[in-house]
């Protein structure tokens, strides 16, 4: 067996995810983890480009990218398709967004955990919300717990990052909501987790309280106004996501974009643009290695629904 032979051998695709798993649990003890958050290829790998050590999905931007309203509308077989073409297009960790685990029973969020190892994700969010409040804390605790287990059996080590609405949602007595996040964040962490993520909470206070009590590595939801990334990490948080502002800046350009086609006939909006040499380069660079692999994950995503 010649060199080129051993590392194929060495080379596939579980292999790669069970080594993207690893260094994607290791990014939140390094420092702080960035996620500019991608919708699609093209988003992820201008994102993997811009140098990020990982691409987590957004699911407001993947429902928008298919036609589809956030909040439970899109299904996961569609929305774990385009997980499995960003996998295959990027070199780096894929964390994927699964709402609220795409079905209510346990079997149906086992089988979603399935799929999303054989799109070749390493991670998922998963919520607690449930319409406009929150589901209840024990049962949210089986559910973490059942996406432990499917994973565990998979024998992967996936990053359950589990989400808490309690501020986003601005539930209950605002002076309670701390010992609220906190309560559920450790409830989850025991079920299985392995970070936290509080959405909502911008005010450096509350931030650097909810990372001295987190007990995993928190990860909170940045937009203009909220602190840096450097004030951040001074306040201990590990993970840092922008949900789906990217998505929504891009689309907001567009409208404009056209608006002013449409009604004035200038094109001023359009200054700024990335270049066609550019970007075709940006694409062209993914291999046939990684159209393969894309290949693969896509069948492996199909064979799970079945």
């Amino acid at each position: 067996m010649n060199a080129d032979t051993s590392a194929a051998v060495h080379d596939t695709p579980l292999l790669r995810q069970a080594a993207r798993a690893g260094a994607f649990h290791r990014l939140h003890h390094e420092g702080v983890l960035i996620l500019p958050n991608a919708w699609d290829v093209a988003s992820a790998r201008l994102v993997e480009e811009a140098g990020a050590a990982a691409v987590a999905t957004t699911s407001a931007g993947v429902s928008w990218s298919l036609g589809v309203a956030d909040g439970g509308h899109l299904d996961g077989e569609r929305a774990l398709e385009v997980t499995a073409r960003i996998v295959g297009a990027v070199d780096v960790p894929v964390t994927a967004d699964i709402e609220t685990g795409y079905g209510d029973s346990l079997e149906q969020l086992a089988a979603t955990i399935r799929a999303v190892l054989a799109a070749g994700a390493v991670g998922v969010n998963i919520e607690d919300a449930a319409g406009t409040g929150l589901r209840d804390q024990a049962d949210q605790v089986e559910r973490i717990a059942a996406v432990r287990a499917a994973a565990d059996v998979a024998g992967s080590a996936l990053f359950i990052n589990a989400r808490t609405d309690v501020y986003l949602l601005g539930l209950g007595d605002p002076a309670d909501r701390l010992r609220a996040a906190v309560r559920r964040a450790e409830a989850y962490v025991a079920a299985g987790a392995d970070g936290v993520f509080v959405p909502g909470v911008v005010d450096s206070s509350t931030i650097g309280q909810l990372a001295a009590a987190a007990p995993a590595p928190l990860n909170v939801m940045v937009a203009p106004g909220a602190p840096s990334v450097a004030e951040l990490a001074e306040l201990g948080v590990r993970r840092v996501s922008v949900g789906m502002a990217i998505a929504q800046a891009v689309h907001a350009l567009t409208r404009r974009a056209a608006t002013e086609l449409l009604t004035v006939g200038t094109y001023d909006a359009l200054r700024g643009g990335l270049g066609y040499t550019e970007l075709n380069q940006t694409f062209h660079a993914a291999s046939a290695t990684k159209r393969s692999l894309t290949g693969e994950a896509l069948e492996r995503v199909a064979i799970q629904d079945r």
